[in-house]
């Protein structure tokens, strides 16, 4: 799974991962497929289904179903687990507490892999400014994908 897709599932629980798997699941494959034919990733007569679940990141990241896990309150979800973590993080404008809340990798080098799923295009030896960026985009990208995000958040 990719860092962000571990995002999403963190604070969207169980419907994340249906997302995560609706690309092989759901109406979804016509449109999985067409756009790995049109990227030139089939390759066989069955590559249908091969594509599409190598495809499935992808999706996630995207938002094409917002309605899957539309109403979740990211602020409430992410206040409810600082408290049970007990640590004082700053979550809402660092995304290395951000992952750090999460229980997930906040090295640079994973810092560095998100930043190429969401297509960072700064320099990455530069952390500070790829990680106000990525704090960014993760906030905005969890909104995308139907999450109720505070605006304190969004100003971060």
């Amino acid at each position: 799974m990719s860092i962000f897709g571990s995002i999403m599932s963190k604070i969207f629980g169980g419907s994340a991962s249906a997302q995560a798997a609706a690309p092989h699941t759901s109406e979804t494959p016509n449109v999985s497929a067409a756009s790995m034919g049109a990227s030139g990733a089939g390759s066989s007569s069955s590559g249908a289904s091969a594509p599409s679940m190598a495809g499935a990141p992808s999706p996630v990241a995207t938002g094409s179903s917002n309605t899957t896990q539309s109403n979740v309150d990211v602020g409430q979800v992410l206040s409810d687990m600082a408290a049970k973590k007990g640590e004082n993080l700053n979550y809402k404008q660092s995304i290395v507490d951000l992952m750090k809340l999460l229980d997930l990798d906040s090295s640079l080098t994973a810092r560095k892999q998100l930043a190429d799923e969401l297509h960072y295009t700064g320099d990455k030896d530069d952390s500070a400014t790829m990680n106000v960026w990525l704090h960014k985009q993760v906030v905005q990208k969890l909104a995308e994908n139907g999450g109720k995000v505070p605006a304190d958040f969004q100003n971060a």
